[in-house]
């Protein structure tokens, strides 16, 4: 489906990048990963220009061009009890700039029918208690991806995905954790590389600017004490 395609995955040494970059690869396409962690990828800090300017040159060299670029690396975690300006500006450059900035620098090189796709989270329309920065992120992506569709209308389709709890480690869950989700279990990475394949294929022609919720229907069920397992602690709130 994807024979000599090239597929750009920020993030994609680990998680869920990485078996998006493997499923990629097992459709016949050709990747270029950006990730912190060491290995046989391109190996940079996502929020620093220099080397976005970088990657995305040794990419054009090598191939000439880009077909699907997937803005999968997560930003930093932190909440306003804790979390610094200089923090809070990193997961912003990290979640949001990065993807724009990738964007840009890709965008004469653009292949026939390109996608761009996002990696959001379940987290821009609810939150955890000391979060900001990783929701501030997730939720400037959401916002961009529908301005880039608009922008980039006939020439690139971008989409996002949010992802509810996805484990990437293998965990075999069952109680509470797995029946408070109306699927009755806990995600996996696969279902979100699932959805980044159909979202560059020519089966999702016709979809743009979507933002799309993976999350077992956990945004949609209202949860209150004793149900599915999950009781309030009078002490604490939890």
């Amino acid at each position: 489906m994807f024979r000599d395609k090239v597929a750009v995955i920020t993030g994609g040494a680990h998680g869920i990048g990485k078996v998006i970059a493997e499923e990629f690869e097992r459709n016949g396409a050709r990747t270029c990963v950006i990730d912190l962690r060491p290995g046989d990828h391109f190996v940079g800090d996502l929020s620093d220009k220099k080397i976005l300017e970088a990657f995305a040159e040794r990419v054009i060299a090598q191939y000439g061009r880009v077909d699907y670029l997937i803005n999968n690396a997560a930003p930093l975690m932190k909440g306003i009890d804790q979390c610094t300006y200089e923090e809070f500006s990193y997961a912003l450059a990290v979640g949001v700039t990065a993807p724009f900035y990738l964007s840009r620098l890709f965008l004469p090189y653009f292949g026939e029918n390109a996608s761009i796709v996002n990696i959001s989270s379940s987290r821009d329309r609810m939150s955890q208690p000391n979060t900001e920065s990783y929701t501030a992120a997730k939720g400037g992506i959401a916002a961009l991806t529908h301005a880039l569709a608009v922008s980039l209308a006939g020439r690139v389709r971008v989409n996002s995905i949010s992802p509810g709890w996805i484990d990437t480690e293998g965990t075999v869950y069952t109680g509470a954790d797995a029946i408070q989700q109306p699927v009755h279990r806990v995600g996996n990475p696969m279902d979100i590389a699932n959805m980044v394949l159909y979202l560059c294929s020519d089966k999702a022609g016709f979809i743009t600017g979507e933002n799309i919720c993976i999350d077992g229907g956990m945004t949609r069920q209202m949860i209150y004490h004793n149900d599915f397992g999950w009781q309030l602690d009078d002490e604490t709130g939890d």
